[in-house]
């Protein structure tokens, strides 16, 4: 029987040399490996895979493709619904989605859905011809789309393909937003995978425009007004970094985990050949538990810095991918559980020397659900380290609400946003991160899927 087969590892680097490079660490299946994997799957009459996926692609229907050898028929399936396979076959939390409602995954293990998806989206790359997607004729609407993160790529793919005509702003230079600043290069890499996807949306139709802020640059009211726009899709993420309010966080030396990462994606401070200012330090602590706090900390260790991890909770409350916690501690960076920071130490210059902090113990369930990390008294100690990169989440940045009237923010300052995207104001939409605060890439691409089709729907109600 299928179940029977055990699931098929994947190939990766060696930790003692991945901890000092930043080529990618997973190398993926190949063909054999992917039609192996691909038969244990118990093809489902009522497939719950499919509803754990935020974007809903038919996993069943592209997993048998795959059993035959039929890549190409795989590829067109997942292609209906997700526009960044590649991408989200590398860094979406697929135990927690599509892989957590595997029947197999109750007994055994489930099947890799997330690795098929990304040997299929390679497999396709890899052609000097990609199957082309179904576009209907041109409608003679346009929708503009703010952010070209995955909520808005994910809109604009779906608004070009039925035919409008859409344009991306991007403040940044580069296009991808927090999956071309914020996800390191040894997770996903940039030119060989994150440009493919990019280019396939460009392909559609699409236009993309960087360095320019809305808000700044322009406004949503002149796009509307003076530019003949429609619909608006706010895309813009969640940018804002969060702190303690701990003594000494104005140090030199302490950074937010967002400046750390955007200096080494964007800057590329990874790359010998650019002279990118960036400190990692001897010794580098990072607060935090969550994915961004494992990719920080994993940067500073290839960059050179012994790097410890901070975290107020125990082990099994980090938020972060299983796989990711794995691949950190087999890299070498150390593990400060069950800890809080409390103030950060400087020297006479004004720079890190060391950060106190307390022991915590949990007690009873917040929430969330997860218990509380309580203090525990007289247990304070001080890490020495030089460096510290705080990963406590991120907050929607608030210009766009600031200088477009009418748009309503929730208290945690997220856009105010119903569930197919329509915010307080008509023909403004918004989704993903922008809305929610700080989630998942799949998740902003679902938002992004929504207010597509209500953007669709708002439009041709007007006719």
């Amino acid at each position: 029987m299928a179940n029977k087969i055990p699931r098929v590892p994947v190939r990766e680097q060696d930790p003692k040399v991945r901890a000092h490079n930043f080529e990618e660490v997973s190398y993926g299946y190949n063909k054999e490996e992917a039609m192996l994997e691909a038969t244990r799957c118990l093809h489902c009459k009522k497939p719950m895979c499919v509803t754990g996926c935020p974007v809903n692609i038919q996993i069943p229907e592209f997993i048998e493709h795959v059993v035959s050898g039929d890549i190409d028929a795989a590829a067109a399936v997942i292609a209906r619904d997700s526009s960044l396979p590649a991408v989200c076959g590398r860094v979406c939390p697929q135990e927690t989605q599509c892989e957590g409602k595997c029947i197999l995954g109750v007994k055994g293990e489930s099947v890799a859905i997330g690795k098929l998806e990304r040997f299929v989206a390679d497999y396709e790359h890899a052609k000097t011809e990609a199957v082309a997607p179904e576009i209907a004729p041109a409608n003679g609407h346009k929708v503009a789309v703010i952010g070209s993160g995955p909520a808005g790529l994910a809109c604009a793919s779906d608004l070009a393909k039925w035919g409008y005509e859409v344009h991306i702003f991007e403040a940044l230079h580069k296009a991808g937003g927090v999956l071309a600043y914020g996800i390191p290069e040894f997770r996903l890499p940039k030119d060989k995978v994150l440009q493919k996807e990019i280019d396939a949306v460009v392909a559609l139709g699409v236009t993309i425009e960087t360095d320019v802020i809305i808000g700044r640059t322009t406004d949503i009211d002149a796009l509307f007004d003076n530019e003949g726009y429609e619909a608006v899709f706010v895309g813009t993420g969640a940018g804002l970094p969060r702190f303690m309010g701990i003594p000494g966080e104005n140090l030199s030396g302490v950074f937010s985990a967002n400046e750390f990462l955007t200096r080494n994606n964007l800057m590329k401070a990874f790359r010998d050949d650019y002279m990118t200012p960036i400190h990692a330090g001897r010794r580098c602590c990072v607060v935090g538990g969550g994915n961004v706090a494992m990719d920080a900390a994993r940067t500073a260790l290839r960059l050179g810095a012994d790097t410890t991890i901070v975290y107020r909770r125990s082990e099994a409350e980090l938020p972060a991918r299983q796989e990711e916690v794995h691949h950190a501690k087999e890299e070498g960076i150390h593990f400060e559980l069950l800890t809080n920071p409390v103030e950060i130490i400087g020297d006479e210059n004004g720079w890190v020397k060391g950060m106190k902090c307390i022991r915590m113990e949990l007690g009873e369930p917040d929430a969330s659900g997860r218990r509380s990390p309580v203090p525990v008294p007289g247990s304070e100690f001080v890490v020495e380290c030089d460096t510290v990169i705080m990963s406590l989440g991120t907050s929607p940045n608030p210009l766009i609400a600031k200088t477009t009237p009418g748009l309503e923010r929730t208290r945690r300052g997220g856009l105010v946003a119903d569930e197919s995207g329509a915010t307080t104001r008509p023909g403004i939409f918004a989704g993903g991160d922008a809305v929610t605060g700080a989630a998942t890439v799949i998740l902003a691409m679902g938002a992004g899927r929504k207010a597509a089709q209500a953007i669709d729907e708002y439009i041709k109600s007007k006719l």
